[in-house]
Formats: structure tokens, sequence, C-alpha cells
């Protein structure tokens, strides 16, 4: 006796048509896949930062080194 709550009206699994019940499972499915992606579209906003943090690193390491390569030919 599971029911469901549309646009506040309650209504009963057990009494809906064939029809209805299969439009309740595609929209669970929907649910869950739309789900599914939000959980994947935060895997990659994560993946994303520590690439733009991993590339910051690295422009400013190859920065340190230009500048310390430059200053040890400006001595000569």
């Amino acid at each position: 006796m599971a029911k469901i709550k549309l646009d506040d009206v309650e209504y009963d699994t057990e009494d809906m048509s064939d029809n209805a019940k299969a439009q309740l499972a595609s929209l669970q499915f929907n649910e869950a896949h739309i789900n599914r992606l939000k959980n994947e579209l935060a895997i990659a906003d994560t993946a994303k930062i520590a690439y733009v943090n991993a590339l910051k690193r690295e422009l400013e390491s190859n920065n340190e080194t230009k500048e310390v390569s430059a200053k040890g030919k400006s001595k000569k």
C-alpha cells in the first residue's frame, strides 16, 4: 500500500491503472538517472578543481625555475 504525492494530492499505487504504474516506474527510473548524473557531475567538478590546482602548481614551479635560471645567467 505505497502512496505517492503529486501536486499536494496523495495517490495509492494499488489503485492505479497499469498505465499509471508504468508511468510512475518511468518517473522513478528517470529520477534515479538524474541523481546518478548529478553525482557524476560532482565527481567531474572535483576532478576539475584538482586539475586546475595541479596546473597552477606546475606553472608556478616552471616560473620559479625560469626566474632562478635567468638570475644565474645575468651574474655571468
